[in-house]
């Protein structure tokens, strides 16, 4: 699954700060429904499990590539960083990178990342539910 350009034309580096232990959010990434949540129109392949740290996997389907959720401990709680490196592809080639413009690029790029961070914002507020701001975090 190489990229047409040899950078992939959608790169996404998304991060969001939940205050509760990596070990509550690892499980939460791990559920297929999180995962399908976040990326609906991608089959997802586990390229390599870090445990805690969290899962990198093989992307294909309307963008072929990878994607990767990094746990970070921070401070009391945990960062999670969000990763897309794909490419757009050909209709009915689900691995087949195409080049697009790069205003085409771009939108998908702003589309992605507004879609992601609305459904990591949803995993925090689940994450945290109950939590008021200044105390400690979830365990």
């Amino acid at each position: 699954m190489s990229t047409v350009s040899g950078m992939p034309q959608v790169d996404l580096v998304e991060e969001t700060f939940i205050a509760a232990a990596p070990a509550l959010v690892e499980a939460r990434i791990r559920q297929p429904a999180f995962t399908a949540r976040l990326w609906p129109d991608l089959r997802l392949q586990v390229q390599a499990d870090r445990g805690v740290e969290g899962l990198r996997w093989t992307a294909s389907g309307a963008l072929v590539g990878s994607t990767e959720i990094w746990l970070q401990a921070y401070r009391d709680g945990v960062l999670v960083h969000t990763y897309l490196r794909c490419d757009p592809t050909r209709p009915n080639a689900p691995t087949e990178a195409v080049q697009v413009s790069p205003r085409a690029a771009v939108r998908e790029l702003q589309r992605r990342a507004k879609y992601a961070k609305r459904v990591l914002w949803e995993l925090k507020d689940s994450v945290e539910a109950g939590r008021r701001p200044g105390e400690s975090a979830v365990r």
